[in-house]
């Protein structure tokens, strides 16, 4: 699979994304092993999480990705929309809010979208705020949704 960026962009310019909606990224497969993995790098070993056989009669007839795994792929999925050039350094300052709003079973596939909403000058660049969504294939719901805070410097004046 390809990763396309939806939207490429100078510095200088991020204020005028404001209020852009960048579209989806690419579509990401949800795997036990990356569920297994995340539950050992987290100490995360519920059982609705990494025990299959006991997930089968379980809520959801399967098990499904931790909500903190889902939030994790945000980075990288939000490079796939956006390309900042003349930025020297991008910061991810972290989560402004998050709600998990619906599970994402084991072989899902999970895509970001995501829509700019606030940026704002900070000291050697711009602050952007960009409301992330997490859509599950099959899923009338999104998995996640979120607020992300990322700075990126450089030289505004070029």
């Amino acid at each position: 699979m390809t990763e396309t960026i939806s939207h490429t962009v100078g510095l200088k310019d991020l204020p005028r994304l404001v209020g852009t909606a960048l579209g989806t990224s690419d579509p990401i497969r949800i795997t036990q092993h990356q569920i297994d993995q995340f539950a050992d790098a987290t100490n995360d070993r519920q059982w609705i999480h990494v025990d299959p056989e006991r997930a089968k009669q379980g809520p959801f007839g399967t098990t499904i990705a931790h909500g903190f795994l889902t939030l994790s792929l945000a980075p990288s999925l939000f490079w796939q929309l956006l390309d900042v050039t003349g930025s020297d350094q991008v910061i991810n300052c972290g989560i402004g809010r998050a709600r998990f709003t619906a599970p994402v079973p084991v072989e899902s596939h999970v895509r970001l979208a995501a829509e700019i909403t606030a940026v704002e000058p900070c000291k050697g660049g711009y602050q952007l705020t960009a409301a992330l969504t997490f859509l599950v294939e099959g899923s009338e719901r999104p998995a996640c949704i979120a607020d992300m805070i990322i700075r990126y410097l450089g030289d505004i004046s070029v």
